[in-house]
């Protein structure tokens, strides 16, 4: 797989840099922003749903505060990023606005997107947001987190929610053309790689170091930005952010940057993962109606035709499905905890806020975060035996 077709996406991030937001470190890119938002909105018109991944808070939050250059205390780096938020939030519900274009706030660190209940949390809300018409402006929560501002690595920000949303393409936006064969700061014959395999085994040799004195994420943070997107299938673009309209050119195939391919037989990371884990945390049994659902329907699992719960446990838990033998026909994250579940057993959708007092989702399991057994039930259903 050496092309891809960003026409057919459903939904992408785009992920740009400090040093586009802020200009080089002088403050938010009003104009830059501005380009940004109206062709996001073109996007928008041809059916591309679109999470925006932003650095330069800090960078702004230095300008702000009248600091000279970027401090290296982290106290004074967090105190910069509070300051700095501020008018980056502001500055893209400017940009938005007049094209009738909601935008959210979104911070997040990975400790969010590694913990079960809170990445079903986040995954939830963004796409929510995406049903609304939202364009959620995600940044990492810069005020919080420690080893995330030492390492600058909002490109793997923006491959974790690649991989959180099941995004079919991740869009690096860079002060760089692409990927070159070699540095072409210290080698004026380096070629621009036009497309190339995100699993290539010479990719990170390829990679320079950081090329940005605002910023502190380099070419290397991007190839394994775009390794780690290709876990759930999605494929990366790396480009220029000042390439004039380059997110349209994208989308109309045009070769700007460098692409990254995944590999197309790849299953999904996070359905790999629930296959391999032999210790569950607990199980659900369903009727056959449910069953029937999931398989013939690829439907989620609705508590109306779940009838019993075993074991204990939170919100966001691995869990088995299981019919009335007691064979596993799925298994998936489950969105209510088992204590829940229990009041939830054989009633409708609509009555979970009555039994419960809020709502988390409609489902006890999505059916993006299942995976069905079919072997399992191929086998139960070769034990039968086959009536007169």
């Amino acid at each position: 797989m050496d092309t891809y077709d960003l026409r057919q996406a459903d939904t992408v991030v785009i992920k740009v840099g400090s040093s586009l937001v802020t200009n080089g470190g002088h403050g938010i890119d009003a104009d830059a922003l501005t380009n940004w938002a109206q062709q996001i909105a073109e996007l928008k018109t041809h059916g591309i749903d679109v999470v925006f991944v932003s650095s330069g808070a800090i960078a702004e939050g230095v300008k702000r505060l009248g600091w000279h250059a970027r401090p290296k205390a982290l106290n004074e780096l967090q105190a910069a990023a509070a300051v700095g938020q501020m008018g980056l939030a502001q500055a893209y519900e400017t940009a938005f606005q007049p094209l009738n274009i909601q935008t959210a706030q979104i911070l997040l660190t990975h400790e969010d997107l590694s913990h079960r209940t809170r990445y079903l949390n986040a995954r939830s809300t963004i796409r929510t947001l995406l049903e609304k018409g939202v364009v959620p402006i995600i940044n990492e929560n810069d005020t919080v987190t420690i080893d995330e501002i030492k390492l600058g690595d909002n490109d793997t920000l923006g491959a974790l929610v690649t991989n959180l949303i099941e995004a079919d393409a991740l869009i690096i936006l860079t002060d760089q053309q692409g990927l070159f064969d070699s540095d072409p700061r210290t080698n004026p014959h380096a070629k621009l790689i036009n497309a190339i395999a995100a699993n290539h085994p010479e990719l990170e040799s390829m990679a320079g170091g950081a090329g940005s004195s605002v910023g502190t994420g380099g070419m290397y943070t991007k190839i394994l930005a775009a390794k780690r997107a290709a876990f759930s299938g999605a494929a990366t673009y790396i480009a220029s952010g000042k390439t004039d309209k380059v997110l349209l050119r994208l989308m109309h195939g045009e070769p700007v940057g460098t692409l990254l391919t995944p590999d197309e037989n790849r299953l999904n990371a996070r359905k790999q993962w629930m296959v391999g884990q032999i210790q569950l945390s607990g199980s659900l049994m369903v009727d056959e109606g449910a069953v029937q659902a999931l398989f013939k329907r690829h439907s989620s699992l609705l508590p109306i035709g779940c009838v019993a719960v075993d074991g204990h446990f939170d919100r966001g838990a691995l869990v088995a499905v299981r019919n009335v033998d007691g064979v596993e026909v799925a298994r998936g994250l489950v969105n209510y905890s088992s204590r829940e579940v229990q009041k939830l057993l054989r009633q409708p959708s609509h009555q979970i806020e009555h039994l419960l007092g809020y709502v988390a989702e409609d489902e006890l399991i999505h059916r993006d975060n299942m995976v069905l057994r079919r072997s399992n039930l191929r086998k139960l259903m070769s034990s039968v035996p086959v009536s007169s």
